[in-house]
């Protein structure tokens, strides 16, 4: 059984069209914006992304292509 805070909040973000995680991550954001330094610098180093891109050919993977922020 769903508690009455999960089930009050869900219709902001899903009236608003997003799915939970873009609302999650609009939260995160703005907290992140809210914080005095040294937290923000922190904190920033915590939100980068990393990634590596991979085409196929032939069935197999090439070699892969790492991308930056």
């Amino acid at each position: 059984m769903a508690s009455a805070g999960s089930m009050a909040a869900a219709p902001f973000w899903r009236a608003a069209g997003m799915t939970y995680i873009t609302y999650s991550n609009i939260c995160a954001s703005l907290v992140r914006s809210c914080l005095k330094e040294p937290y923000r610098a922190e904190s920033a180093s915590r939100e980068k992304v990393h990634f590596s891109v991979s085409k196929w050919a032939g069935g197999k993977p090439e070699k892969p292509n790492f991308v930056p922020e």
